[in-house]
C-alpha cells in the first residue's frame, strides 16, 4: 500500500478524470455510499420539502456548528436540477471545495447535523433534508433549495449597514 497526500489545490488543478477518479475512491473507501448495481435507483429516498421557516429554525439549532452552517448555506448554489419531479443535485466534492472544509467527514459530519435538526424540528427520525447516490452526489428539493437561498439573502441583506443619509453641508452663519 502507498499513501499520497494531495492538497486541495492539486486536486482542484488535476484534470477533470483525475477529480472523478480521487472522488470515486474516497467516497468507496469511506463507505459513505454503497457501491450499488448498475440497475439500482439514483437515490434512495425522496428528500424533505422544506419552506423558509423550517431551514430558519434549522439554523437556529446548528448556530453553534460552524461546519453545518457552512454545510447548510452551501446549498444556496443553484445546483443541477433533474429527474421528474426535479431534485438539485451538489457534488460533494464540489462541496468540500467551496467550504473550504479539510474533508470529506467534516461535509459529511454537517450534512448529518442537518438532517438531525430537520428530524428533531419535524418529531420524525425518517425525515431527511437530503440523500446521496453512490457516486458522491447529494440531493436535495428544488423547494428547499430556494429557501435557503432566500434566508441567505435575508441574513445578508440584514447584515448589511443601512445606507448613510447624505448631508447637506453646513451653512456658517457670518455675523
Amino acid at each position: 500500500m502507498i499513501g499520497i497526500t494531495l492538497t486541495a489545490d492539486q486536486i482542484c488543478n488535476a484534470p477533470i478524470e483525475v477529480r472523478r477518479w480521487i472522488e470515486h475512491e474516497l467516497i468507496a473507501g469511506l463507505r459513505l455510499a454503497p457501491r450499488a448495481p448498475a440497475s439500482s435507483p439514483q437515490h434512495s429516498a425522496r428528500p424533505a420539502i422544506c419552506n423558509e421557516d423550517e431551514i430558519a429554525a434549522m439554523f437556529g439549532q446548528l448556530r453553534g456548528m460552524p461546519v453545518a452552517i457552512s454545510v447548510l448555506f452551501e446549498f444556496r448554489q443553484p445546483g443541477i436540477a433533474f429527474g421528474s419531479p426535479p431534485l438539485k443535485s451538489y457534488r460533494l466534492m464540489d462541496i468540500l471545495h467551496n467550504t473550504k472544509l479539510e474533508s470529506i467527514e467534516q461535509v459529511m459530519t454537517g450534512l448529518d447535523a442537518i438532517n438531525a435538526a430537520l428530524a428533531q424540528l419535524r418529531g420524525d427520525p425518517r425525515a431527511r433534508f437530503c440523500d446521496f447516490d453512490n457516486e458522491g452526489h447529494c440531493f436535495l428539493t428544488i423547494e428547499t433549495q430556494a429557501s435557503i437561498a432566500k434566508l441567505w439573502h435575508d441574513i445578508v441583506v440584514r447584515q448589511e449597514p443601512p445606507a448613510t443619509p447624505r448631508r447637506e453641508p453646513l451653512l456658517r452663519s457670518t455675523g
